[in-house]
């Protein structure tokens, strides 16, 4: 008696340790994992091997992964795709979830947080409501991240709304969120 095959997961991240260790812990879990290091590779492995699932780095070179969202949804409308960055922020979140992702991690991140968030196509409505104000950096990183955002990602223009010079920015962009 034949099994099914493994459901096809493709998985899109610039961190190769990051890819290999997720790949072998994934493959254990029963997937079938292809890497892809950037969204052109990721792209022409998903027309080639339509994947079920998908893990998508948000920083990467040559831009985000968010573009790659609504493409991969246009090969496959039900592909779960999990969208996973070290540079977590509201916008960004919200920007995946309109874009098609279907959940939205924060790194770091291990095989079976991947497979729940799979596992979850909801929301939930239990989730607890956290009590501590952001710190002041942390909602200076948001409101810089809102405001990349609604400049379509264009750094210059996002100093010139923020009144900050590009060099600046640049500089906090490349730093880690504050917590």
């Amino acid at each position: 008696m034949n099994s099914p095959p493994a459901p096809r997961l493709l998985l899109v991240d610039d961190d190769l340790a990051l890819c290999e260790a997720l790949r072998r812990a994934l493959s254990r879990r029963g997937f079938d994992v292809r890497v892809a290091h950037s969204a052109a590779q990721a792209w022409d492995h998903a027309q080639e091997h339509a994947p079920q699932y998908a893990v998508i780095d948000l920083k990467m070179p040559g831009g985000s992964g968010l573009p790659l969202i609504p493409r991969l949804k246009s090969l496959a409308q039900n592909m779960c795709i999990v969208v996973l960055t070290g540079y977590a922020s509201v916008a960004t979140a919200v920007e995946a979830i309109k874009l098609g992702a279907t959940h939205y991690l924060a790194k770091p991140v291990d095989a079976d947080q991947l497979v729940a968030a799979f596992g979850r196509a909801e929301g939930d409505p239990q989730q607890p409501i956290v009590q501590q104000p952001l710190s002041v950096d942390r909602l200076e990183w948001e409101h810089i991240q809102r405001v990349l955002v609604e400049n379509g990602g264009n750094i210059s223009a996002t100093a010139r709304s923020l009144n900050m010079h590009r060099r600046t920015l640049q500089r906090k962009l490349a730093k880690r969120p504050a917590r």
